[in-house]
């Protein structure tokens, strides 16, 4: 039975190691969340663009204009 005062660590290194940890997913989060935010700025939009080109649904005049929109 475990009713005895035996801990495997001593208490105050508790708070510390949760706060490491929560530290480190923040972090995470953060780099994570910045990495999407960056790739959706212009990636996207310009691959639907190549996408609509492709599949003849824009011709190369609007294709050009819309691409120049995209890049300033």
């Amino acid at each position: 039975m475990w009713w005895n005062d035996y801990w495997p660590m001593p208490m105050f290194f508790g708070l510390p190691i949760m706060l490491v940890i929560m530290i480190f997913c923040l972090v995470m989060m953060f780099v994570m969340m910045r990495g999407m935010r960056h790739r959706s700025r212009n990636g996207y939009a310009a691959e639907i663009l190549k996408e609509r080109f492709a599949r003849g649904e824009i011709n190369q005049a609007e294709y050009d204009e819309r691409r120049r929109v995209l890049e300033t």
